[in-house]
């Protein structure tokens, strides 16, 4: 009895030093872990805090620049005497001559003389010199102001839309003719829908 009991013992002091040992190497590699999770934690809040910041000089950015895009159409269309109607989206258009055709809807083959002109007067595309634009109506091939004011006519309407940067080459332009973040002037003649 005396050797299994001083087996067990054996054993017991064995299990205990082996157990401080593995104690001493992980405790201080949880402890370090933790510490770092919460300090890492902590700085994603100062970091979420930071991006907030930026955020909001964004968004009050473009709320300027929307409103100076803004003025700028205006004044374009109070220079030159136009009477025009604005959409929701902030296209804004006028019908110059009606046509007598069929309205223009989603899926029908738009076919377009145009000319294209910068807010500035700049003619940088026409139908002259580039051929009529055909698309189909609501497949996204073109503009998006120029698919609005589209469905809004007839065949055979002739109209004008101011379009906003927002529904024409928005930020980047057509890294072409035009600049970003510019509106753009549309004469357009719906010549006929397939």
């Amino acid at each position: 009895m005396n050797k299994l009991h001083a087996a067990i013992s054996s054993f017991t002091k064995y299990l205990y030093y082996r157990f401080l040992k593995i104690f001493r190497i992980t405790f201080p590699a949880i402890f370090f872990s933790f510490i770092i999770f919460t300090s890492c934690h902590s700085g994603q809040s100062e970091i979420r805090q930071k991006k907030r910041v930026p955020e909001k000089s964004l968004i009050k950015a473009n709320r300027y620049l929307v409103k100076s895009e803004k003025e700028i159409i205006d004044n374009y269309i109070k220079r030159h005497h136009l009477k025009m109607k604005e959409t929701g989206s902030g296209l804004h258009y006028m019908i110059i001559k009606e046509g007598n055709g069929p309205k223009a809807k989603k899926g029908d083959i738009a076919i377009i003389d145009f000319t294209i002109k910068l807010i500035t007067g700049d003619v940088v595309y026409s139908s002259k010199t580039d051929g009529p634009k055909i698309f189909e109506i609501g497949h996204g091939n073109v503009e998006s102001g120029l698919e609005e004011g589209i469905l809004l006519l007839k065949k055979g309407d002739k109209a004008k839309f101011i379009l906003p940067s927002h529904l024409a080459y928005g930020l980047h332009g057509d890294e072409k003719k035009i600049p970003p973040k510019m509106p753009l002037v549309y004469d357009v003649e719906l010549k006929n829908l397939k």
